[in-house]
């Protein structure tokens, strides 16, 4: 019988809760609910983009996605597809990524699609919270509106911002200033870095005020990056099948999932973009357990999800 590992969490404590924390809407979009969005696809079509082998083909698929979200009800859909996934995997707290910065390129303000999302999000059994994403390569300009929106909407759903894109074409640095402001605000911070782009944009991020990396995994080829996330307890949101379908790693067998663990680095594990990817978080853990973490080590991690979600 599979290992389960919400049960096991209620097991050590009932208060317990199986927490995911790296999450985007737009990458929760399966080919069938794409079909949905856009009657006149076949699935052959609808299901085309999601057969890439890199990182680039992964844009592309997600672009693909986002040009087909227009309304604001279309949100609301795959809102309530996507709670509905996350109570089926026995997830109770959640904090859900919107790209927020794909909005304003799209021209639309961000108000009408994060009420309807807000709203759709409240209908399930599933606690959300929203981390809004601007898109680096869009510069600090189009951060700044995405900052001023979530500082508006703290207590309203919003607990924090990010950065996420290109890595080279979009430093972290140009973000300070915008980052100073949304933590004065009362908005916490993250940032996707270290994915497709070595430990300097790690330790870019951390510089603007990061509190969590998003995925993280090349500070496993920095020993001193290694020890500072340790010592200063700072969070890796770790996405094993994501990481392997986008070739941010080679394969599997090579994930650093379980170098980082010893390091004593804190992770977590998230599916990043279960629709795009075909994965859950249940599955995550038994690909973990795979690369030879233990349960007693698996509770540790899904503990970290509890202990490190922003509060």
């Amino acid at each position: 019988m599979a290992w389960d590992i919400a049960t096991s969490l209620k097991e050590i404590s009932p208060a317990s809760l199986l927490c995911e924390l790296h999450l985007h809407l737009e990458g929760s979009v399966d080919p069938g609910t794409l079909c949905l969005l856009s009657p006149g696809l076949t699935p052959d079509q609808a299901a085309a983009p999601y057969r890439f082998t890199d990182f680039a083909g992964f844009i592309e698929c997600f672009k693909f996605i986002a040009l087909r979200l227009q309304t604001p009800e279309d949100y609301a859909l795959i809102t309530r597809r996507l709670v509905a996934h996350l109570a089926g995997q026995g997830v109770r707290y959640a904090e859900v990524t919107l790209s927020a910065g794909g909005l304003l390129r799209k021209g639309r303000d961000i108000a009408p699609y994060y009420d309807a999302i807000r709203a759709a999000s409240q209908e399930g059994t599933v606690e959300v919270r929203w981390i809004l994403d601007a898109i680096r390569q869009l510069g600090p300009e189009s951060a700044w509106r995405v900052a001023e929106f979530a500082a508006r909407r703290v207590g309203d759903g919003v607990i924090a911002i990010g950065i996420g894109g290109d890595e080279q074409r979009g430093p972290a640095n140009w973000f300070s200033d915008v980052y100073k402001f949304a933590r004065s605000s009362g908005v916490r911070l993250t940032a996707h870095a270290g994915e497709t782009a070595g430990p300097d944009s790690i330790w870019a991020a951390l510089e603007i005020g990061a509190e969590r990396i998003g995925h993280g995994i090349r500070a496993v080829d920095d020993p001193v990056l290694m020890r500072h996330l340790r010592d200063h307890r700072i969070p890796l949101e770790v996405c094993v099948t994501s990481n392997v379908c986008t070739g941010a790693v080679t394969s599997l067998d090579a994930h650093p999932l379980r170098t980082l663990y010893e390091a004593g680095v804190p992770v977590t594990l998230s599916t990043d973009d279960p629709g795009v990817f075909g994965c859950s978080l249940r599955q995550e853990f038994e690909i973990a357990r795979r690369l030879g973490m233990t349960n007693a080590e698996l509770l540790q991690i899904a503990g970290n999800s509890e202990r490190f979600r922003f509060r």
